[in-house]
């Protein structure tokens, strides 16, 4: 007996997914790429994507700036990822330039080495090698795939004893 499941494209009428876009944008902010990418999975074409995208601005359901904001706060907050790997985010999102730049912006500088710093001592802890430079190298590692600037890393490293 053959269990395979079969996908099947649902298509939508555009009011149908206005309804369902709007749902999805108050859940949780989105970026206008996201939901171009989900209107488009409805089985959408492109003038009826693009008029509901235009419609779910104008509603104030879908603002690439409260987005860029949020994602922003939350990956610095929560995630505590450095500007860097931030910015790479937002760029795959299709976020405009001067909105991430505007978005990065609005980190508090102190808080940002203050997070760095405490991420760099917690790691600290955890890295087990008596080779000072190689010690030094995998501090470096971390908290460049976290996304932190590489002058800023070696600031704190060479400032805080590490």
């Amino acid at each position: 007996m053959n269990h395979e499941k079969k996908t099947r494209q649902v298509t939508l009428t555009p009011d149908q997914a206005k309804s369902k876009a709007e749902s999805y944008c108050a859940y949780q902010d989105r970026s206008q790429q996201e939901v171009r990418d989900k209107l488009y999975s409805w089985g959408l074409h492109r003038a009826d994507v693009e008029n509901l995208i235009s419609e779910l601005i104008v509603d104030q359901f879908l603002s690439e700036e409260r987005f860029a904001q949020a994602y922003v706060s939350g990956k610095f907050r929560m995630k505590q990822w450095g500007k860097v790997k931030i910015k790479q985010g937002l760029k795959t999102k299709s976020v405009p330039d001067k909105l991430i730049a505007q978005a990065l912006a609005s980190i508090d500088p102190s808080e940002y080495v203050a997070t760095l710093k405490e991420l760099l001592q917690k790691k600290a802890k955890t890295v087990h090698e008596a080779n000072a430079y190689k010690r030094k190298a995998k501090l470096v590692n971390f908290a460049l795939a976290k996304g932190y600037e590489s002058d800023l890393i070696f600031d704190l490293l060479n400032d805080n004893d590490l």
